[in-house]
């Protein structure tokens, strides 16, 4: 069987962790973050578990993960 190919858009998103769970960045960092009220950006700089459905079409994309 042939070797699988990584989606490489996946694989610069998301980290799977050792334990099998997908981790992300938090969205909307990018900017008009001054509006905000500190605990959402406090929020932000935390890393965001996928949800199950997701994660399992975000290991598909990801075959060595």
């Amino acid at each position: 069987m042939p070797k699988l190919k990584t989606q490489k858009s996946a694989s610069k998103r998301v980290k799977i962790t050792s334990s099998g769970k997908a981790i992300k960045r938090a969205a909307g960092q990018g900017h008009f973050n001054a509006r905000e009220r500190g605990e959402t950006t406090m929020n932000k700089r935390r890393d965001v578990s996928l949800s199950t459905p997701t994660a399992r079409t975000v290991k598909r994309l990801l075959p060595y993960a």
